[in-house]
């Protein structure tokens, strides 16, 4: 199990280890790889909560019937990828660096889409939306914020985003434009459930002024679409904080 799940780690993968802690089975352990393939003299059983653990991205323990399991989940850290290389977007990825999160900002205009201007991100892409999204490959561990304001770039940008599997999808831009932008994509053939993915304008309600504020409503909802959170004030919340 080792070697695999060292070979994992390598290659960029996602698994989980399970590992009865108490109950039937207690000490035995079972690695699934994201997409099935399992390890381990763990119960067969446990594979199936091994998708929603690894698309949770943390550690957890369940108590299920007659068992109680650790898992620990292996992968890479989640993405956020910006389409449209203006201020924002630097101060997106230089929040989102602190997270431990993986950066991508991508603008077809190279004037825009430079070093000097976009510092904090990991990778930066001259590329239109089809063959920026094309190269980044957006998956259940990936945020997106489309923060152009052209259609040109939005529209493509935004349909793009629906079809994939990503967590988050941020459209910066006032109430209006928003409205237009759905019609927009509704006469695209998009689906009203796609749509409603779209969390524009993006961003919690924090009075965010700054170009740094706004940065901080924005990956603070996509935090908090990533660990299925309202965003609210704990002081309201009657679950446990930590649940």
């Amino acid at each position: 199990m080792i070697g695999r799940l060292l070979q994992l780690q390598r290659e960029g993968g996602r698994g989980v280890v399970l590992t009865v802690i108490a109950g039937d089975g207690a000490g035995s352990k079972l690695l699934v790889v994201e997409g099935g393939e399992t390890v381990g003299n763990g119960p067969p059983d446990l594979a199936e909560h091994a998708d929603e653990l690894i698309r949770g991205g943390r550690n957890d323990t369940l108590e299920l019937e007659r068992r109680t399991i650790f898992a620990e989940v292996y992968g890479p850290p989640p993405r956020l990828f910006v389409y449209g290389a203006v201020d924002t977007a630097e101060a997106l990825a230089a929040a989102a660096r602190l997270l431990g999160w993986t950066t991508v900002v991508a603008d077809a205009r190279a004037k825009f889409a430079t070093r000097e201007r976009i510092r904090s991100a990991d990778e930066l892409l001259v590329a239109w939306p089809e063959e920026a999204f094309a190269q980044v490959a957006p998956d259940h561990a990936t945020a997106i914020v489309v923060l152009t304001h052209d259609d040109k770039f939005d529209l493509p940008a935004l349909e793009l985003a629906l079809a994939s599997d990503a967590f988050y999808v941020g459209l910066i831009g006032g109430r209006r434009n928003q409205e237009r932008k759905r019609q927009r994509l509704r006469e695209a053939g998009v689906s009203e459930d796609a749509i409603d993915r779209i969390a524009g304008p993006c961003g919690l309600d924090l009075g965010a002024q700054s170009v740094p504020e706004t940065a901080l409503s924005i990956l603070s909802e996509a935090l908090a679409a990533r660990n299925r959170r309202s965003g609210g004030p704990l002081r309201d919340r009657r679950e446990r904080i930590h649940a």
